[in-house]
């Protein structure tokens, strides 16, 4: 059920979505969060969609927050706020308002969003595209207790995890970091088949990607060793092999789909790796609204070790120590296009990886 509403209020919505619950015969509806989605006109559709499909797993209320300009000088002075309410199967398992706002109201969307928010649960701001430098500071990511970006539709994404590193506040995560927990969890039982130590590891990907960034970050962070990015013709993700004292451990993806998982002295084993859908990184993102200590811990880690400069440690994220000048900056970005080998080998650790 659809009912469209131009030139209304927050009030009026409210009263909207009461009547259609009634109307398809379902005044209580279990919904366990609000996700407000703060994104753009062009993109509005599959952001929807990705949430919608979510909501089979997370019945929530979605609010889509789309501003509008109007090109008009004298209507950029005219505040407005027009509203879609969708409840029922248009809507997934939840409820749907799309908001579009025009005028000043666009500047403070803050006070439509606030009084659509679903009382005592928790909510989680999520921005496809155009995501604040700091999305805790944002009047919207303030309302929320986790914050959703996405450095992967950045112009310049590693500009952008820098500034993430700078501005983190616990509750911030990215969907760039959530791409790669399948490679996370691959790589971590790797290591714990084996008892050797590694030496260097080397990240393979496509120029730019956030993701191999994080991973090369969380690589370094964990393991304390050289990680050096290599460049490929993706998509995404294509390769990490790891050089230990029992040989080497590669895990390569070529074609972005199936993964060959090669561990000195074992058969080589094809295992799963299909690059995800929208639908199922926000589901993920949504099964824990906790601070991501992990993805602080290496975002931070990683950023220091590119840009060495004195900070102080962070609550639940704490940045790791050691001499900076004796031991080589652990990864080397894609944009810095890696060439040679690290200037001195950085002591050898046992592999620890959760």
């Amino acid at each position: 059920m659809k009912i469209d509403l131009t030139d209304t209020t927050a009030s009026k919505v409210n009263k909207a979505l009461v009547q259609g619950r009634r109307a398809i015969g379902t005044p209580a509806v279990g919904m366990v969060l609000t996700l407000v989605i703060v994104t753009d006109e062009e993109n509005a559709y599959d952001a929807l969609k990705a949430a919608s499909d979510a909501s089979h797993e997370h019945p929530s209320r979605t609010l889509v927050v789309i501003r509008r300009v109007s090109r008009s000088p004298r209507d950029r002075t005219k505040s407005r706020l027009d509203a879609e309410v969708r409840v029922g199967a248009d809507a997934g398992t939840g409820e749907t308002v799309v908001l579009r706002l025009y005028g000043e109201v666009a500047d403070h969307a803050q006070s439509v969003v606030l009084p659509l928010l679903l009382p005592d649960a928790p909510v989680v701001v999520w921005w496809p595209v155009d995501a604040p430098l700091d999305p805790a500071k944002d009047p919207l990511g303030a309302l929320a207790q986790r914050r959703v970006t996405d450095t992967y539709a950045s112009e310049q994404p590693v500009r952008d995890l820098a500034s993430r590193a700078d501005t983190y506040t616990p509750g911030d995560t990215d969907l760039s970091w959530t791409r790669i927990t399948p490679w996370r969890s691959m790589l971590a039982a790797a290591l714990d088949q084996v008892t050797c130590e590694v030496r260097a590891v080397e990240v393979e990907g496509e120029e730019f990607n956030p993701s191999c960034e994080l991973l090369a970050m969380w690589l370094a962070y964990r393991l304390d060793v050289p990680v050096k990015r290599s460049l490929s013709g993706g998509p995404g993700l294509t390769a990490v092999r790891m050089d230990t004292t029992c040989g080497p451990i590669v895990l390569d993806r070529p074609d972005g789909s199936l993964a060959t998982l090669s561990i000195q002295g074992q058969p080589d084993r094809a295992v799963a790796l299909k690059r995800r859908e929208t639908a199922e990184l926000i589901a993920e993102e949504l099964r824990r609204l906790d601070p991501d200590d992990t993805y602080a811990s290496a975002l931070r880690f990683g950023v220091d070790r590119l840009n060495p400069v004195p900070r102080q440690e962070a609550a639940g994220a704490p940045v790791a120590k050691g001499d900076a000048a004796a031991v080589p900056a652990p990864v080397e970005t894609a944009a810095q296009a890696p060439a040679k080998e690290a200037a001195a080998e950085a002591p050898v650790k046992k592999a620890a990886a959760k």
